[in-house]
């Protein structure tokens, strides 16, 4: 799972706006939209959601979920290595 504010934060990281991301992920710049304005879990078709995953592992960057090794703990993202 990703939040709205995961989304935002891993876009901030790479440095790209929401169309770019989009365009990357090859969705649409209104779902892209939606997805960072839904409040906490994104709730989205499996299909798009997983090509926003794909796109951001492919940019580099690490979805970090509850509960997973992280040196402050929560929910988070960083740039893997």
């Amino acid at each position: 799972m990703i939040t709205a504010a995961q989304l935002r934060a891993a876009r901030a990281l790479l440095g790209i706006d929401q169309r770019q991301l989009a365009e990357r992920a090859d969705l649409s710049l209104p779902t892209i939209q939606r997805m960072e304005a839904s409040g906490g879990v994104i709730h989205c078709n499996v299909d798009s959601l997983m090509k926003l995953i794909a796109a951001l592992d492919a940019a580099g960057i690490e979805l970090i979920g509850e509960g997973s090794a992280s040196t402050g703990g929560g929910r988070g993202v960083r740039l893997k290595r």
